[in-house]
């Protein structure tokens, strides 16, 4: 129902405050500061696994100019963030940009966004598990000299990494924050030799050359950038549990933006001086796996080179803490939208914690990374590669979904009056996010890492899960996102 203009939403319920008689436990309300939502959004990123698993690719396609590609992706979050945070005062919902689709566009279409979302942050989370296993293998074959199975470390490291998550937001938090601090420090040590060195470029600018960033692989490196920006819907999905939220939301979506893209920038900066302006494409393609390695050694010496490979693998382990947290109040929300069955819907009544959607959230990695593993798929050029290709492309659709539900929104209630803010910047972040997916698309076959075949019909599983989503809906009209409109 649309609401006439000027007259604010009247407050709808948020799950987290149920009257008791309903007898359900909710998340707990006014937990996490600015810092902690930054924390999870960052660990969901992984910088250090970003630039030793991305930065070569982006070097590789699109030479010296890496770091202004990083800056130009960065620049389209900001642009959705305007539209994203001015909705983000009057909405308040653990149910990520599907609940930001509902007020938008009503509950069929926010169901098929469920859909998407489900299945993007699936594929996601099960690829990422699958390439941890690799690194953990080798990292403890390498240092330790001891054989363990890969598939061993993954459902080992998964059942650590879920009962984590079902002891609550607080455990989870302790722990992400010695990782990322750990895995950023590495970089600022690497970060300040080079400059201070000056590198084999001199610290130069040559990098932010428009003339450089503008090539011929300035399509698929801008594509590899945004993939390294997946954790950021974090700022919504734990946007009940923050302290102040109308606040404290805003400053975390900036934050995280202004320090992702600022880090990024700065390193891949950094190793592009100390390689040297005309050498870095090549290097970074001849030798892509030890790239950032051979330069942390180079410029500091063999230990920071050894702590980068164990930071490696303790970024996926943040990264994945990071996810299963964002994920399981995800699929909370859903459960108590009536999307999902009542039960993921419940919060344990201590901890706050999701705790029941959670168990599911390992559980069903479980069960689809043990299906890969006794198919005999390979976890790096099958499991990895078609997974994270899928949820890269199902992740980018529903960005493009939410920027247009914003304009929808404030089209319909008329809460916000500025034209920059309701129209123009959300506009142009549909328009950025629609490039990027024919982007995508169109070099999914470089996203597979050259394959083909089987894994392009995978794509057809988007236009599916987003049927399979409306559809539901229309059979369930009890459906109710209850997002709370001030």
């Amino acid at each position: 129902m649309s609401t006439p203009p000027h007259q604010a939403v009247p407050p709808q319920n948020t799950g987290h405050n149920e009257p008791p008689g309903e007898g359900r436990a909710g998340l707990r309300a006014g937990r996490l500061g600015v810092a902690a939502i930054v924390f999870f959004v960052v660990a969901a990123v992984a910088p250090m696994a970003a630039i030793v698993g991305a930065s070569p690719v982006v070097f590789s396609v699109n030479g010296v100019a890496a770091p202004a590609t990083y800056l130009l992706a960065a620049l389209l979050f900001v642009v959705f963030s305007v539209g994203y945070v001015t909705m983000s005062r009057h909405i308040t919902n653990a149910g990520g940009f599907v609940a930001y689709i509902a007020q938008g566009f009503g509950p069929r279409l926010a169901t098929a966004a469920a859909g998407l979302a489900i299945l993007a942050y699936t594929a996601l989370q099960a690829a990422l598990w699958s390439q941890y296993s690799v690194f953990a293998q080798q990292l403890i074959t390498d240092k330790l000299g001891v054989d363990v199975p890969a598939w061993v470390l993954l459902f080992v490291t998964l059942a650590l990494v879920t009962a984590l998550t079902v002891r609550g937001v607080d455990v989870s938090l302790k722990v992400l924050g010695l990782l990322v601090l750990l895995e950023i420090a590495a970089f600022v040590v690497l970060d300040v030799a080079i400059i201070v060195g000056g590198g084999v470029s001199g610290n130069s600018l040559a990098a932010f050359d428009p003339s450089a960033l503008v090539g011929p692989g300035l399509g698929v490196a801008f594509l590899f950038c945004i993939t390294c920006f997946t954790g950021f819907e974090a700022t919504v999905v734990f946007s009940e549990e923050a302290k102040d939220p109308h606040r404290t939301i805003p400053r975390a979506v900036y934050t995280s933006i202004a320090f992702i893209g600022v880090f990024y920038a700065l390193t891949t900066w950094a190793l592009g001086n100390s390689v040297g302006a005309d050498a870095v494409q090549a290097a970074a393609t001849d030798d892509p796996a030890g790239f950032v390695f051979a330069i942390a050694e180079a410029e500091v010496g063999p230990w920071l080179s050894t702590v980068m490979e164990i930071l490696v693998v303790t970024s996926f382990i943040a990264m994945l803490i990071g996810f299963q947290n964002m994920f399981s109040r995800y699929l909370y929300a859903l459960g108590r939208a009536k999307v999902l069955p009542h039960r993921l819907g419940e919060a344990n009544a201590k901890t706050g914690t999701p705790a029941a959607a959670a168990l599911v959230v390992g559980v069903a990695l479980a069960i689809i990374l043990a299906a890969f593993e006794l198919a005999g798929a390979d976890p790096i050029t099958v499991t990895f590669s078609w997974l994270l290709s899928l949820g890269t492309v199902s992740l980018i659709v529903i960005l493009a979904l939410t920027s247009a539900s914003i304009i929808a929104f404030f089209a319909r209630t008329r809460l916000e009056t500025s034209i920059w803010k309701t129209k123009v910047a959300p506009a142009g972040a549909l328009l950025g996010f629609a490039v990027v997916v024919w982007l995508a698309v169109q070099n999914y076959g470089v996203l597979l890492g050259g394959q083909g075949g089987v894994a392009r019909w995978l794509l057809l599983l988007i236009p599916l899960c987003a049927a399979l989503g409306f559809g539901w809906a229309a059979l369930r009209p009890n459906i109710d996102y209850q997002a709370e409109l001030v």
